[in-house]
C-alpha cells in the first residue's frame, strides 16, 4: 500500500470523520444525551486509529523497506521506535 495510491480513500475517510466531529460539535451545542455525545466520540477515535494504522502500513511497506534497502538500518529502526511509541498513547 502507498499513500498515493491509497490518497483518495483516505481522503474520503477523513471527511467521514469531519462530518462526524461537527456532528458532536452540533450534539453537545444542542445539549444532547451525554452516552450518545460519547459513543460519536469513540467512533471518531476508532476512525482516526484506522487511518494511523493505514498510514503505518504504507510507512513500513515504502519508507522503510526503502530506508533497509539502503543501509539506513538506524534511520528505519528509530522510525519503527516512533512509531510504537506513538501508538501506545
Amino acid at each position: 500500500m502507498q499513500i498515493n495510491k491509497d490518497k483518495p480513500k483516505l481522503l474520503r475517510r477523513l471527511r467521514i470523520i469531519e462530518g462526524q466531529v461537527k456532528g458532536i460539535h452540533e450534539m453537545v451545542s444542542n445539549d444532547m444525551y451525554c452516552i450518545n455525545i460519547i459513543t460519536q466520540t469513540s467512533a471518531v477515535k476508532q476512525a482516526l486509529s484506522n487511518i494511523e494504522d493505514m498510514l503505518i502500513e504504507s510507512h513500513l511497506q515504502t519508507c522503510l523497506q526503502n530506508q533497509m534497502k539502503t543501509g539506513q538500518v538506524d534511520k528505519a529502526t528509530d522510525e519503527i521506535l516512533k512509531v510504537y511509541k506513538l501508538k501506545r498513547r
